[in-house]
């Protein structure tokens, strides 16, 4: 049986909650978690269930919808659609990285649109996670999931990653920008350690083949300055020793 997506619709208007419910009961790959009035109730289902996508108002009472999508954590995040009668609000909303913004009153084509956009979202992210956590020994290359395609990353050409708050900056020698994409330090770590790549930072690993110099609380990739954290001192000293002549 194809996988069903669990939904959450939040409302503080009973007819406009109706409206999504219907559509979503229409729809073969969603199935609804529950139906929610403020941001305070649905603050609660999110933590007590999966929810993949969330179908959210933005003007309620209290705690207003971008509020509650600004407060999730990466690890109850779902993929948020908002549902609103306000155009003004369009880029807010997608600063909060949401999927898509459904201006009241929308159809049924408009919303399956949407809800299928959050369903491809979610497949490309666990395709990326999968091969994160799941790595054949010898691929030298992942893929990431970063603006919205699926991007494959060859290890070798990896200068150094960043770990951000709720993401990870991966900095390349074939790429004029870093690739941004949803993961941790640690998931990346252990998929890069046996390339002889570095835990340097609480924030940063680096490739050692790019490493071009060390000093004293850093080190530099190329011309560009990373700092070594003091719990991680130790390590990189016995990585350089084991390099050095």
């Amino acid at each position: 049986m194809p996988r069903q997506f669990k939904t959450l619709i939040v409302d503080d208007e009973p007819l406009a909650q109706e409206l999504v419910l219907a559509y979503v009961r229409k729809v073969p790959f969603l199935s609804i978690v529950g139906c929610c009035s403020t941001a305070a109730e649905a603050a609660e289902v999110v933590n007590s269930n999966e929810v993949d996508i969330l179908f959210i108002d933005i003007q309620m009472p209290g705690i207003s919808g971008l509020s509650f999508a600004q407060s999730l954590t990466s690890d109850k995040r779902p993929k948020i659609i908002f549902t609103t009668a306000y155009a003004d609000y369009a880029v807010d909303g997608f600063k909060c990285d949401a999927t898509d913004y459904l201006l009241k009153p929308f159809d049924f084509d408009e919303f399956l649109k949407a809800a299928t956009k959050a369903k491809r979202q979610i497949e490309i992210e666990q395709a990326a996670d999968h091969d994160l956590h799941d790595p054949d020994p010898s691929d030298t290359f992942f893929f990431v999931r970063s603006d919205y395609k699926l991007l494959k990353v060859e290890i070798a050409n990896i200068c150094y990653v960043e770990g951000l708050k709720d993401y990870v900056k991966i900095f390349m020698n074939d790429r004029p920008k870093p690739l941004l994409t949803i993961s941790t330090m640690k998931q990346l770590e252990a998929r890069l350690e046996r390339f002889s790549f570095v835990r340097i930072h609480r924030s940063y690993i680096v490739n050692a083949k790019m490493i071009t110099g060390v000093e004293k609380g850093g080190l530099f990739v190329g011309s560009i300055r990373l700092p070594v954290g003091d719990g991680y001192k130790a390590n990189l000293q016995s990585f350089i020793e084991r390099l050095t002549l």
